[in-house]
């Protein structure tokens, strides 16, 4: 039986990979037959999953058992180890089961171990692993940009590149959805065009489409720094209510938070060298130290550890599936005060 383990915290990469595993296992025509999406957080769909693998497929083509957050290698009962260690001899050859966690499999796990043996000795099962650059690995975003680009068959030169990661992060999802944008901006610009070779993106067409956004967020981060709450809030409200997306704009906030903390950090340490404090600080343009050192001359590091300590919990509420101006309010109207230079 093929089993695809597939883990990290880049949900539109793994995602995109579980699309092209159903594409080429899955008979549309058969799909409604052959094709389950089980919740692995629900205890009796991992066992009903592990009952569903063992059926061959319907009509043509192959069977696929997919679990969401599974918990076969990451933590999961004695009894459902068991059941997985007698269903795996009797699933049959042409239907696959894929299991997604975006956590690291536990090599330790008795489960996982038979996992891994399946992949070693079956050549059609595999494990692969997306996982998010940090937020300070520059380089690590830029190649998370550039694999999307080869994606789209579109083309950025480096300036272009670190414009998308300043802007956007390293949130996959956004960047693919932007990128997707600008293939079609690019489409209808270039109709002439061969489009088997790679379109250039300019920097003005990523400047067009992205930059109102973000210069709306880091308007809203200098809000934040000195202070002005509600006016912040009432700003982030609005876009919010006009389809900015909240982890967009929380993104360039921490980004932007990051950044000044970064800065006065290694500031405070006598570093006067802006290449080296850039490359530090995960800032791809130098010049921006200039500007963030006069944004911060009179703020302290208690002021910037405060926001940056509040933005992460905002973010990991919105994650969690809190309303996102809920999530805004509880944190950032919460001690307040401290938040303001007077």
């Amino acid at each position: 039986m093929p089993i695809h383990l597939i883990w990290g915290d880049d949900y539109e990469a793994c995602n995109r990979e579980i699309e092209e595993i159903i594409q080429t296992v899955i008979n549309p025509s058969w799909k409604s037959f052959n094709y389950s999406q089980i919740d692995g957080n629900d205890p009796k769909q991992n066992f009903r999953a592990l009952e569903e693998v063992q059926s061959a497929p319907f009509g043509s083509g192959g069977r696929i058992v997919l679990v969401r957050r599974s918990p076969f290698c990451n933590g999961c009962t004695i009894e459902l180890a068991n059941k997985l260690e007698q269903a795996i001899k009797l699933i049959p050859d042409n239907t696959y089961l894929i299991l997604n966690n975006s956590n690291k499999p536990d090599k330790r796990l008795k489960t996982t171990k038979l996992i891994e043996k399946s992949i070693q000795t079956n050549s059609l099962s595999k494990e692969k692993s997306f996982l998010l650059p940090l937020p300070w690995d520059i380089n690590g975003q830029r190649n998370l940009v550039k694999n999307i680009l080869y994606k789209f068959n579109l083309k950025m030169n480096h300036e272009t590149i670190d414009l998308i990661v300043e802007s956007i992060g390293n949130d996959s999802s956004l960047i693919n959805t932007e990128l997707q944008k600008l293939s079609l901006l690019s489409d209808a610009v270039n109709k002439n065009l061969n489009t088997d070779s790679p379109r250039e993106i300019s920097k003005e067409l990523v400047k067009k489409l992205i930059q109102n956004n973000s210069t709306n967020a880091l308007e809203i981060a200098n809000l934040l720094l000195k202070g002005e709450i509600i006016i912040a809030l009432n700003k982030i409200q609005s876009l919010l209510k006009n389809g900015e997306p909240a982890l967009r704009l929380i993104t360039t906030l921490t980004g932007q938070s990051r950044g000044w903390l970064w800065v006065h950090l290694l500031d405070s340490q006598g570093n006067q060298d802006v290449k080296e404090i850039a490359k530090l600080a995960g800032i791809a343009n130098p010049k921006r130290i200039f500007v963030i050192r006069k944004q911060i001359q009179d703020t302290s590091l208690e002021i910037l550890l405060e926001l940056m300590k509040k933005l992460l919990k905002i973010e990991a509420s919105i994650k969690s599936g809190t309303n996102p101006i809920d999530s805004f309010k509880d944190n950032l109207l919460t001690d307040s005060k401290i938040l303001t230079n007077n």
